[in-house]
């Protein structure tokens, strides 16, 4: 008996080629997360290496929200090296003093006159060599521009306990009338002192010493031009306004000079 013919199968293997960990993506996903996760690192770091205020100022500086604005220079003084400009003719020179922009109170016109203004005070202000930018703040406030004179521990704007105004004070007040004694601007005048108790008699206290204080800056700036008729206000706030926790950190002894809006 003859044996039958068995069929012949033919089977085809395929061969599938390995992709390459689905072409390396999983790379690009991991970069992206550690740079992710050092962005979120170097943020921690950022918060708790400065302070409030000049987490502030970055924050201003990020969303500025008018025309007067603040370029941080990442300082730690009490200006914390900034400048003022007009937002289209920013400073990079990292000099100059610090302003809260938080506030808006000119009109465009008088925005427009008081930013030259400030503008010419800030050049002064970098032209001199004597530091005395470290004791120059500006804020804007519902009246208008405030110009807070603060002191410094090493280098007091008067003398310790008294009114008699120290060369700094001669200083900052010739460059304050030279920029805005022609402004029509009315401005007032305020004086605060730390919390500390006064050391002379019952009869004289921080009311009188910062109101006296306020009186020294109304004379110093009216000897060196300031129309007198201009100044609508003069007074003093003895401690009750302080800009910092600490009571006796030196920036609570300063001088308010506020040209109105």
């Amino acid at each position: 008996m003859t044996d039958a013919v068995q069929p012949i199968i033919i089977r085809k293997k395929k061969v599938y080629a390995a992709d390459g960990h689905h072409g390396g993506a999983w790379k690009v996903a991991y970069a992206d997360f550690v740079t992710a996760m050092m962005a979120f690192f170097l943020l921690m770091w950022l918060l708790n290496a400065t302070t409030e205020e000049q987490r502030k100022g970055i924050a201003d500086y990020f969303n500025p929200n008018i025309p007067l604005a603040a370029v941080s220079g990442g300082g730690a003084d009490a200006l914390s090296g900034a400048s003022i400009f007009a937002q289209n003719t920013l400073s990079q020179d990292g000099t100059g003093a610090k302003t809260d922009t938080s506030k808006q109170a000119f009109s465009p016109t008088e925005d427009d006159a008081i930013e030259a203004k400030v503008q010419e005070m800030n050049y002064a202000i970098q032209q001199d060599e004597s530091g005395i930018s470290d004791h120059i703040q500006l804020k804007m406030s519902p009246e208008g521009l405030v110009i807070e004179l603060v002191d410094q521990s090493d280098r007091p704007l008067f003398n310790l306990g008294s009114a008699k105004p120290s060369e700094v004070l001669k200083r900052l007040t010739l460059i304050i009338s030279s920029a805005f004694g022609d402004v029509a601007n009315d401005i007032k005048i305020v004086g605060h002192t730390d919390s500390l108790s006064y050391a002379g008699t019952a009869e004289y206290s921080n009311w009188e010493l910062s109101t006296d204080r306020a009186n020294t800056a109304r004379r110093l700036l009216m000897k060196n031009g300031f129309p007198a008729h201009q100044i609508s206000e003069v007074s003093g706030k003895s401690s009750t306004e302080p800009v910092s926790d600490n009571p006796s950190d030196p920036q609570n002894r300063r001088i308010s000079i506020t040209i109105l809006s």
